[in-house]
């Protein structure tokens, strides 16, 4: 006779502990502070409603997106804000709203009314980065501005990507340099990818790291560091941080900084490849695209007139 043991509806506390931490790390850090900001603004909201936020019901997801939805929230940001709660439902040991046909219907209505087509930030394009380099003060946090924005748009490289490269990524060589990127938006395992940086004529991303680096002390460790108000290097920069430097550089050239973003240094490599007529899968090199229909929107966008059908007879 053999003795079977009944099964527990729920793994006990440490493994499901285990099992949650696993889940989560499956998620980029700027993905988990998103949902973070999210959830609380989904508890909130639910507070003053006076209704359950955990367990939530369906009427109420779908009641929360219509009223982000009339705030003028963005669609990418109601459907993350929906992944969000689902999110922690499911760490929590609740049902997700992954099929829900409430729920799902409110997503088909908020995508009719907004459209879904993405909004897309200004590239910091070759001719705006040569102006914003130039009006960098020769400040500790100048010196530091100029040589992130410089490496920024020579590496093709997102914000993410720049506050974590250490001094030791960088691999000098004749006429530039090898940098590794050990983890990326589309490398969230930490495979490693390497991309040649160009010094160049123009940009001269190198020079001015040398510069940046030099003057700030910095021989080993993190490459981007703060510095405080009394001149001081301090540690990390944020990839927000990133964003804030690029804006103030397109302001300070009289440029309108809403246009800008993170996203931007990253774009005007792509784009200046595009325009002076590089080869995209050149381009993809730097870029380190898996699919070319993403790099195909920029290439398409700034060949419009270049490249016409009506070029010979209109």
């Amino acid at each position: 006779m053999s003795l079977i043991l009944p099964v527990p509806d729920t793994l006990p506390a440490p493994l499901q502990s285990a099992a949650d931490r696993l889940a989560l790390a499956a998620r980029s850090p700027a993905t988990l502070r998103a949902y973070r900001t999210d959830w609380d603004a989904f508890v909130t909201w639910c507070r003053t409603q006076n209704v359950m936020p955990l367990p939530a019901q369906p009427e109420t997801v779908a009641a929360w997106v219509a009223s982000r939805l009339e705030q003028g929230r963005k669609a990418a940001t109601l459907a993350r804000g929906v992944a969000a709660v689902s999110c922690a439902h499911e760490m929590a040991g609740f049902e997700s709203f992954s099929r829900s046909r409430i729920v799902q219907d409110a997503l088909r209505g908020m995508r009719r009314t907004l459209g879904t087509a993405p909004s897309r930030k200004a590239p910091v394009t070759v001719a705006f980065m040569r102006h914003m380099l130039a009006a960098q003060p020769d400040t500790l946090i100048g010196l530091r501005n100029r040589a992130l924005l410089a490496l920024g748009f020579a590496g093709a490289l997102r914000r993410s990507e720049l506050v974590a490269l250490d001094v030791e990524d960088l691999v000098l060589q004749e006429g530039g340099a090898l940098l590794s990127i050990r983890r990326s938006k589309t490398d969230p395992d930490g495979a490693g990818q390497t991309i040649g940086i160009l010094n160049g004529s123009t940009i001269r991303a190198l020079d001015h790291l040398s510069a940046w680096c030099e003057t700030a002390g910095i021989t080993s460790g993190l490459l981007f560091r703060s510095v405080d108000r009394h001149g001081r290097v301090r540690g990390s920069l944020s990839d927000r941080s990133v964003a804030r430097i690029i804006k103030t550089a397109a302001e300070i050239v009289g440029l309108d900084p809403e246009r800008f973003s993170g996203h931007s240094l990253r774009a005007g490599f792509i784009t200046s490849g595009a325009e002076t007529g590089a080869d995209a899968l050149l381009i993809a090199e730097t870029s380190r695209h898996k699919s070319l229909d993403v790099l195909r929107h920029y290439v398409r966008h700034a060949s419009l007139l270049k490249v016409h059908a009506g070029q010979r007879f209109l």
